[in-house]
């Protein structure tokens, strides 16, 4: 339901910071150019496999992807570590999950954006992002 939405938005890449939870949760972004982490409410040696099975890229625990000509790293939020480095690399996005709140800021010369979450959240949010033009919309799922 989300990837349709995003897909009828105009979404051509899609970045997934974490929290599957199920093999099922993957099917949506079969066959798409999608990316994605997992998060501590998954089991990356259950859900990596199929990932790839499907065409879906995984870059577990941090990803880095270039769009518009722009680097964008993301990871799913909940160890530190990972975190830091993609910040000290400086790219000019960093996504990332795991609070399930959504967030837009700037942090020295990166943009951070939590999009926010499908499951395990009052408001369920994705975020469509067009780096070149430094545009990020919250859109509500039902």
């Amino acid at each position: 339901m989300a990837v349709d939405e995003l897909s009828r938005l105009g979404a051509t890449t899609f970045i997934h910071c974490g929290d599957f939870e199920s093999i099922e949760c993957l099917d949506p972004l079969a066959g798409l150019d999608a990316h994605v982490v997992f998060g501590n409410c998954d089991e990356p040696s259950d859900l990596e496999g199929y990932a790839r099975s499907i065409g879906i890229t995984v870059h577990h625990p941090l990803g880095e992807i270039v769009v518009d000509g722009m680097r964008v790293a993301f990871t799913h939020g909940d160890q530190d570590e990972w975190v830091r480095r993609a910040l000290d690399s400086h790219p000019a996005w960093f996504f990332y999950g795991h609070t399930h709140v959504k967030r837009d800021a700037v942090v020295d010369s990166t943009r951070l954006v939590n999009p926010g979450a499908l499951q395990r959240a009052n408001s369920h949010t994705v975020a469509i992002v067009t780096p070149a033009s430094k545009k990020v919309e919250f859109v509500t799922i039902a």
